[in-house]
């Protein structure tokens, strides 16, 4: 974490081939602590474990809402609802978690800043709660509308979890392990929705008479992080740069690193602080016209818009259709859907344990790569699926590995890129930026995949195979990689394509100096 462990050479493929070997023959890895593993297994607990869990957990408990708003609308008014008011109900229940998502989006950049990255998690949890009791108590209370606004604060607590949780993982995990700690948010994710598929099993709360406590349950892993992240640090790099708390800051790096010299790492952080030259927290205007950071806003951009548009949530709406059609009895067809959830996680996992030794880029291309290639076979053998008997099997088994796919790299690697690629004082301002990319483009697919699907069928799935090549060819020519590297070594990857000049080495190792000598801290507050 020392700038003087920069190579000579100031171009951005000199430093992203040499410094992570140099790096291995200097210093020895930190071993992971359990203070770091409990951030952020319950940081994503209550986070995005609860967003994977709600994109589920709605699927099993459809028809018996359809029918509750029904029975409501006779009790109302005294006759039945018709058939357009249900399905516009139902589509208004399901989407508004979309709008609340781009909602809590927004609120990110002022929570951060106001409360911090742990606060900001804490404060979340009453959103979780509040529409916990909404959706769980609509159905006794006879009143629909408890359903849809409570669908709606759901969806701005995943908007705040998805931004917020990101950027305390990345501000608190060493360099070397920030990937595999950002991989908790997609692991956590992927975790969530195998959970509502099996809580939503009949033989569970999948019943007419359970389903309102699927929706209950949305309350514990949000009081379980309550519980437990009060007693964890903050983040040292918040509390730093923008508290100016050296002695918290101090703190939390010894207990998230476990060692108890941290001047290295704090160190870095005051070099970061002096190279930005400010430290008020940049809005989303300054973030779009900054020229140095051009390139990295656009890949935010790609990535974010790639994630949601690459067509997952497509494979969803074929699964059944494609098990019915291979023979499968429809009382079957719910156990073999959770074997998508079981190899999700199970590729979320993979993904965690090897990104830091293969790296983000490669992960991202490779995922991007073969959903396209068995999005092409898928589309083959569904249009031979009426032809031969076992060609359904093939089909799903192309699901399963588009699944895999997806939980390889473009799974959760876009949330740990977004806090990699800026600094501290526009990381607040980039989460903005990549949540509302995500809920708009989430909210665009809800909208307009019924539209297509119903004009181009199966050979849909060729309009994602495009989206995905597309994504993959961007990443290859534009994105360095960032593992192992400090912020300050990432900005400087991108200097050459964003045409401004590069700090030598001798600048950062001076920057690192001043960095930590008592004169910039006494600067650092006129700032």
């Amino acid at each position: 974490m020392e700038m003087r462990e920069q190579t000579e050479d100031p171009e951005p493929n000199n430093i992203e081939s040499t410094e992570p070997d140099h790096k291995k023959s200097t210093e020895k890895p930190q071993r992971i602590t359990a203070c770091l593993v409990n951030a952020a297994f319950f940081g994503a607990l209550g986070s995005s474990y609860l967003y994977g869990y709600n994109l589920s957990v709605v699927n099993a408990p459809a028809l018996y809402i359809k029918t509750f708003y029904n029975q409501t609308w006779m009790e109302r008014y005294g006759e039945p609802i018709g058939a357009d008011m249900v399905t516009m109900l139902w589509s208004i229940t399901v989407s508004i978690f979309a709008i609340g998502g781009l909602l809590g989006a927004l609120c990110v950049t002022l929570l951060t800043k106001l409360i911090g990255r742990k606060g900001t998690l804490l404060l979340n949890n009453g959103f979780a709660v509040i529409a916990a009791l909404l959706l769980a108590l609509g159905e006794k209370a006879r009143s629909f509308e408890m359903l849809i606004i409570g669908r709606f604060v759901m969806g701005v607590d995943s908007g705040i979890a998805l931004s917020a949780l990101p950027m305390y993982l990345g501000e608190i995990s060493p360099r070397h392990m920030r990937g595999s700690i950002g991989q908790f948010n997609s692991i956590l994710i992927c975790l969530g929705v195998f959970t509502g598929q099996v809580l939503g099993l009949p033989e569970l709360l999948g019943q007419e008479s359970r389903w309102n406590f699927l929706f209950a349950f949305l309350a514990l892993p949000a009081l379980l992080q309550l519980c437990v992240l009060p007693f964890l640090p903050e983040s040292p790099r918040f509390l730093l740069m923008e508290r100016r708390d050296e002695a918290g800051a101090e703190k939390a790096f010894r207990a998230f690193l476990g060692k108890k010299d941290v001047s290295k790492e704090l160190e870095e952080v005051h070099a970061e602080g002096w190279a930005q030259n400010t430290l008020h927290m940049a809005s989303v205007t300054e973030l779009l016209l900054n020229p140095a950071l051009r390139w990295q806003v656009i890949t935010v951009i790609v990535t974010m818009a790639c994630y949601q548009l690459c067509g997952l949530n497509a494979i969803w709406y074929y699964t059944n259709g494609i098990l019915r059609d291979s023979g499968f009895a429809e009382n079957v067809i719910p156990y073999i859907v959770l074997s998508t959830g079981g190899i999700e996680t199970l590729a979320a996992v993979v993904s965690g344990l090897v990104i830091e030794r293969i790296g983000r880029r490669p992960l991202l291309i490779f995922g991007f790569s073969a959903m396209a290639f068995f999005f092409g076979l898928l589309t083959v053998f569904l249009n031979f699926q009426d032809q031969y008997t076992w060609m359904p099997y093939l089909s799903f088994t192309c699901i399963l590995a588009v699944i895999a796919s997806f939980c390889s790299g473009p799974g959760g690697i876009p949330f740990v890129l977004t806090g990699e690629l800026f600094e501290q004082s526009y990381r607040p301002a980039a989460f903005m930026i990549a949540g509302i990319v995500n809920w708009v483009a989430n909210f665009a697919v809800g909208l307009l995949f019924p539209f297509m699907q119903e004009s181009l069928q199966t050979y849909a799935f060729l309009v994602f195979l495009v989206v995905c090549v597309l994504g993959a060819v961007y990443l290859y020519f534009i994105l360095p990689e960032t593992k192992n590297k400090t912020f300050m070594d990432i900005s400087q990857s991108f200097a050459k394509i964003n045409k401004v000049p590069l700090v030598n080495k001798e600048i950062e190792n001076e920057l690192a100096i001043k960095a930590g000598s008592k004169e910039l801290n006494h600067y650092i507050p006129s700032l």
